[in-house]
């Protein structure tokens, strides 16, 4: 008889074991198998409280992106005026949570599948929306809208930019330094709003 209350234990466990394998790995090239060992579970547990593998990533990514909005929620609650704002999102994106090796590593490989993955793909615009929404939550008091969607459009770019930068090195990433390139490059967006004006 399986023990109340497991199951979302064991559910985390085995999101956490893909991350974990796919980290690892550098691809979605991973199996039900290997990322039940990984978890401390049977593979027959992970295909019953997932199915078949592609659920599993498929609630991989729905746990990143969940993540994610969680931190991008407390940020920009602390947030007190529009240019914090961005800040707070771009921060955010970059906390010791969300830029680490192996989910970093996760981003990249979903990228990848989505361009053959429908499911991916929409979870991925999700992304891209929800990012986009909180970027122009800011930029919209401090530029022209046409503006403020160009330059969440780069602060956007950067960001996926320094994920696949990162993936594409060994070493530990280095938060600091991605936030500082983004934050000039807004600031020169709004030097320019000012001399524009």
């Amino acid at each position: 008889m399986p023990k109340v209350g497991m199951e979302p234990l064991r559910r985390k466990a085995l999101i956490d074991a893909t991350i974990s394998a796919i980290g690892e790995r550098g691809s979605l090239d991973v199996t039900m198998s290997e990322i039940a060992g990984r978890a401390g579970v049977s593979s027959a547990l992970a295909h019953h409280y997932f199915g078949a593998k592609d659920e599993l990533l498929q609630a991989t990514m729905r746990h990143l992106l969940s993540e994610l909005g969680a931190d991008s929620r407390v940020s920009l609650r602390e947030a007190t005026n529009p240019r914090e704002r961005v800040l707070a999102v771009i921060a955010a994106n970059f906390s010791d949570k969300q830029f680490q090796a192996g989910t970093i590593a996760a981003w990249l490989a979903f990228y990848v599948e989505a361009q053959k993955s429908p499911a991916m793909r929409r979870l991925l615009r999700v992304y891209a929306r929800r990012l986009h929404s909180n970027l122009m939550s800011g930029l919209c008091a401090l530029m022209p809208r046409s503006e403020a969607d160009r330059v969440a459009e780069g602060i956007a770019a950067l960001i996926d930019g320094f994920y696949i930068r990162r993936a594409l090195k060994d070493g530990t990433p280095n938060a600091a330094s991605a936030i500082a390139v983004i934050e000039d490059y807004l600031e020169t967006k709004l030097h320019q709003q000012k001399a524009d004006k």
